[in-house]
């Protein structure tokens, strides 16, 4: 076989190397090792000295050698080398051989690219002494595109160490996260329980594809494995450990509890006031608390439904208005009527206080009706009675009885709850929410302002918006709105720590920054759990200014208000009531792990269940903080159960507002017994 036929057939056999979809790789070497090897490995006889060096010697093969002669392909999960194919010449076939076999013997240890689209030189001549021109035929290739690098642009180097840290990080991520975490982990996602888990939903798909393949290799195919599917498997898949999912995967995989590596999972991703929608748990969390149920005999406790009058025993209620277990027949009209009229809750700073307990012993006893002053800051006290279905079921909770409750889940005031939704903050201990555009016709910008005089700073779109940072007294607005369209719009500044806020005077006003809100806009001020309203009408004009209310911080971080505009009464429906308004309790009670006597059983609470209170939510059943000892382990599993159990409706329901023993707040209530008294009841 001449060379120029050898040449030719490693021509072929190198394009059908680059023909494949993995690309092509190169295996550590000594380089001058190899090209010696290259040398030793013709038969004797066929490389003998010509003039200085042996015949197969020269200066333009032994580039090629040095630069290709390291490089293979991985097709089918085998090595192919440059010299893997067959010739049957007596000169070349023993040279391709030990050639293979040499390579073969090496690992893999870089991607193949190249900054010359050439590779050696196919031809050169030489003219000798007697004027003739002889010429000789080389080693060569030309590489297709996909393996040449614009040298204007990158380098052979850095492209080289980003497909090898891409293999490497791929590898680990292969050895380091089970088969199980990832098949949890999407588990998670179908189940919409980890946030912003859709988004990894394909990737993990395919790394789950990635890891069975893998894991049933042995050590020397796994190092190929990874090589050979780390660049096609594109950087998300390729270095997945790195990123935030790799995190929670990795993290389970090393046996962390699941809901702190997703807690972890959520620090990085999540904003601060993320809130996770669903409990997390997997399928076989579920089975294997099916099965404890069942055998504990809890089956028939999990269906619930709202509590009604007739459920409760005489000895359980503190007090129950003559008419309550009676059905209402029509009324008067016009004392309907008056009931649209609200009443200011400040009328009343100045009525009689008694505590609780006083309450309970010394009034409720002579009482014939208790009517209580729903006011707007009751929202978060409002509160059902749950029973079970099955009134003979064994009780799951640590109290003697089947029944528990449940408060308000949502929020019942409207600026809230879009303050919420656009991701404002609504539970820091002082709250500033302004709220425009509801009939769709001021898309223009207000911004919401507060000025720290103690600090001379002052938080507004420019500064302190978002993440941009915390005021130097801990204020910061995470709601801010230009164009709200046909949507009303609300903007929100809040303290979520009012001990690092700085004595002295934080003045909240709104800036009319663009266009004109024909009809105004509403505002509130939230602390110490009363809420602050204010409704201005008119009409605003660009770069007006409108002082809402100051609020005062004493030395000991006490808040007080100053209003600098006129303070709403106006009433708002919530759970069927109008706020603002006295509405007669039907049974005041105690909250029934306090029932029958018992002590001790967790907080106690003080339930006024009101005429004609309607839940309109779907409230938790149970709450995991209820269960027997024996239940908590699988406490995902009731967490879930909990918001799943849908509640059966009942409009003979026992519901109100409830107050804990050990929470400072108070109701205004009014007595009808032998004389009439109002009086402030404190917790």
């Amino acid at each position: 076989m001449r060379f120029e036929e050898f040449s030719k057939a490693l021509n072929e056999h190198l394009e059908k190397m680059m023909r494949n979809d993995r690309g092509l790789f190169q295996v550590a070497v000594d380089k001058d090792e190899m090209y010696n090897k290259y040398l030793d490995s013709y038969p004797l006889e066929s490389n003998k000295i010509y003039r200085t060096r042996r015949e197969f010697d020269c200066s333009c093969c032994h580039s090629f050698v040095k630069r290709m002669g390291n490089v293979v392909a991985l097709i089918d999960g085998k090595v192919v080398t440059i010299w893997g194919f067959h010739t049957g010449d007596d000169v070349y076939q023993p040279m391709l051989d030990a050639m293979d076999a040499y390579i073969k013997g090496k690992t893999i240890s870089d991607v193949f690219f190249s900054g010359d689209e050439m590779i050696g030189t196919p031809v050169s001549r030489e003219q000798l002494e007697d004027g003739t021109i002889v010429k000789w035929n080389h080693m060569a290739v030309k590489l297709p595109k996909r393996y040449v690098i614009d040298k204007r642009f990158n380098s052979v180097e850095a492209e080289q160490g980003i497909r090898r840290d891409t293999r490497n990080v791929f590898k680990r991520s292969l050895e380091e996260i089970s088969i199980d975490a990832t098949e949890t982990v999407l588990e998670l996602i179908g189940s919409n329980s980890l946030y912003r888990g859709e988004e990894w939903l394909g990737i993990l798909q395919k790394f789950l594809k990635y890891q069975k393949e893998y894991v049933g290799l042995d050590a020397t195919n796994k190092e190929l494995y990874t090589w050979m599917n780390a660049s096609v498997a594109g950087m998300s898949i390729g270095r997945i450990r790195n990123h935030s999912i790799g995190t929670l995967l990795v993290n389970i995989s090393e046996g962390m509890d699941l809901d702190e590596a997703v807690r972890k999972y959520e620090q990085i991703v999540a904003p601060t006031n993320y809130k996770r929608p669903k409990a997390i748990f997997t399928k076989k969390m579920l089975e294997d608390a099916k099965k404890e149920i069942e055998k504990l005999g809890y089956m028939d406790s999990l269906a619930r439904r709202f509590a009604r009058l007739d459920d409760i025993t005489v000895n359980n209620i503190l007090f129950a208005n003559r008419d309550a277990a009676k059905k209402m027949g029509g009324g008067d009209i016009f004392a309907e009527m008056a009931g649209d009229v609200a009443v200011n809750p400040k009328r009343f700073s100045k009525v009689e206080e008694i505590g609780i307990d006083k309450f309970v012993s010394d009034v409720l006893p002579g009482a014939r009706e208790v009517e209580v002053l729903l006011e707007n800051r009751h929202s978060g006290n409002l509160v059902s009675l749950i029973a079970p279905e099955n009134v003979d079921a064994p009780s799951m909770f640590k109290w003697n009885n089947g029944f528990s409750w449940a408060y308000s889940g949502n929020i019942a005031d409207s600026m809230k709850q879009r303050v919420k939704a656009a991701g404002g903050k609504i539970d820091g201990d002082l709250r500033f929410s302004i709220q425009w555009n509801e009939d769709g016709k001021d898309d223009c910008d207000l911004d919401a302002h507060c000025e720290e005089v103690a600090t001379n700073t002052e938080i507004y779109y420019g500064s302190y918006r978002g993440r941009k940072g915390i005021s130097p007294c801990g204020g910061n607005l995470d709601v801010d709105i230009i164009h709200p369209g046909k949507d009303i719009a609300v903007e929100n500044i809040v303290y979520a720590d009012k001990t690092k806020m700085k004595p002295g005077q934080y003045a909240f006003f709104v800036h009319q920054f663009s266009g004109s809100a024909k009809s105004g806009f509403r505002a509130e001020i939230e602390f110490g759990g009363n809420v602050y309203s204010y409704d201005y009408s008119n009409r605003m004009r660009t770069n007006e200014y409108v002082q809402v209310a100051i609020v005062s911080v004493d030395k000991d971080c006490n808040l007080s208000i100053t209003h600098l505009l006129k303070e709403s009464a106006s009433g708002r429906e919530v759970w069927g009531l109008k706020t603002n308004q006295f509405v007669p309790a039907s049974v005041i009670m105690m909250s029934p792990n306090y029932w029958d006597e018992q002590k001790g059983i967790g907080n106690r609470h003080f339930f006024f269940m009101l005429k004609g209170c309607i839940n309109p939510e779907n409230p938790n059943g149970m709450f995991n903080e209820y269960l027997k000892e024996e239940l908590l382990k699988h406490k995902r599993v009731f967490e879930a159960l909990g918001v799943k159990t849908a509640v059966k409706d009942d409009l003979e329901q026992l519901s109100g507002i409830g107050f804990s023993a050990t929470k400072h707040d108070n109701v205004i209530v009014k007595v009808k017994g032998n004389t009439e008294r109002t009086m402030k009841v404190i917790f």
